[in-house]
């Protein structure tokens, strides 16, 4: 089995490289962030992540977005941190979902203000105010008690929620199948990143864009899907036109939640054994 924190760091490099469409990537950066940011973060919360189990999630989550902070000018990977932290707090040698199931009951206050206090710390896009619980004041429920009062609206929330289902039934699954059709790493990761963009609307662009625009990249995902990526093939045009539409509104439009548990799914896929240590990418 792999040290957790060179899955934590192979996982966030090889999403981060992937050419997902409306996303920083290898050949592309944006104004305010770049490839190399992604690349220096993934190796910020790696050391950190590699001493999750025993600690609390909560203060990792913390620690991990201060490691970030000191390589990086914006947030790069909060929902990343968000979704590694549990996981990497299950105890070597058990079970990676049963021990996460018992991390997830094991959350309470102390976790959600250390959370609360690393998400305002990140400064998120899009981030705005709740009725109840809201992230700029103090929590008075445990983490995943507050992660499900916004599970409705958030992915990343949701996993807290269901055990990380979209990780482990969907999106490693989709990882899987491509990479047993033959695709290369970076054609099943983005296979991987099209289903969970075509089933589910992706948070961010809905915090920042509406939830009319989420359905729509949700619609435009399925039909770049149907063109053969799940089997490893795929259209590359078609996804360049994605790419295009995602693109044309600045990055506003970037679904960046569908991308943060791409990740999770690849550090899933690397502690399970179902990614070889050194795959032919592209």
């Amino acid at each position: 089995m792999l040290p957790v924190g060179l899955c934590v760091q192979l996982a966030c490099v090889w999403e981060a490289t992937a050419r997902k469409p409306g996303n920083i990537h290898r050949y592309r950066d944006f104004e305010d962030a770049s490839y190399l940011d992604f690349i220096l973060s993934a190796a910020a919360i790696a050391p950190v992540l590699e001493c999750a189990a025993g600690r609390s999630v909560g203060q990792t989550i913390l620690d991990a977005v201060r490691a970030t902070r000191l390589v990086a000018r914006t947030n790069t990977n909060l929902g990343i941190i968000l979704l590694l932290s549990p996981l990497a707090a299950v105890s070597p040698g058990e079970p990676l979902r049963d021990g996460l199931l018992r991390v997830l009951e094991r959350l309470d206050v102390a976790d959600a203000r250390a959370a609360y206090e690393a998400i305002r710390l990140a400064n998120p896009g899009g981030l705005g105010r709740v009725a109840e619980q809201d992230v700029h004041d103090e929590p008075t429920q445990g983490l995943r008690e507050v992660m499900a009062l916004a599970a409705d609206r958030d992915l990343i929330a949701r996993q807290y929620v269901n055990g990380f289902e979209q990780v482990f039934d969907e999106g490693v699954p989709a990882l899987r199948q491509a990479l047993e059709q033959g695709a290369t790493l970076e054609r099943a990761i983005i296979a991987c990143y099209l289903h969970l963009m075509a089933h589910h609307p992706d948070s961010l662009i809905a915090r920042k864009r509406g939830p009319d625009e989420a359905r729509e990249a949700t619609r435009r995902a399925q039909q770049v899907l149907d063109t053969g990526w799940a089997s490893g093939g795929g259209d590359w045009q078609a996804l360049e036109h994605f790419d295009a539409w995602l693109c044309e509104e600045g990055h506003t439009r970037n679904p960046g939640t569908s991308a943060d548990v791409v990740a999770a799914c690849l550090f899933v896929a690397l502690h399970e054994g179902t990614v070889p240590l050194c795959p032919v990418f592209c």
